[in-house]
């Protein structure tokens, strides 16, 4: 398998977090992570940025303002398969199934497709590198 293909249009969520800016260029439908007051992309390859806290509902530039969904249902203008957990990828911003992880990589669950396009974000860093 490999990263999720998303289409930035169809990423949609009710609940988010917005008080934050962009600390680079974001799309719409990538992972995250806080780093001081800022957005980052988030992945897997190193403990810092695989600490994802959310996935961007819209896109930004570095120091634009960012809607961040933290938990709860997300629409993630994907296809995924019902029922399988999907995790953060080493990818910058990807969202892969955990098969595609690799040793070193940072596990970081992010949930279950409930339908074909929703994720139940329940986002769960684990903080340890994959042997």
């Amino acid at each position: 398998m490999s990263d999720l293909s998303i289409t930035a249009a169809n990423v949609a969520a009710t609940q988010f977090d917005s008080k934050y800016l962009a600390g680079e260029t974001i799309t719409q439908g990538k992972t995250v992570y806080r780093d001081g007051n800022t957005w980052m992309l988030a992945d897997a390859s190193a403990v810092g940025t695989a600490d994802c806290k959310g996935i961007a509902i819209n896109s930004a530039l570095a120091g634009q303002p960012i809607a961040v969904c933290q938990s709860g249902n997300i629409t993630t203008g994907a296809t995924m398969t019902v029922g399988l957990p999907y995790y953060l990828s080493a990818t910058a911003g990807g969202i892969c199934p955990e098969a595609d992880l690799v040793t070193g990589n940072f596990p970081t669950f992010l949930g279950f497709a409930t339908t074909a396009t929703n994720l139940v974000l329940a986002i769960q860093p684990s903080g340890v590198a994959k042997p």
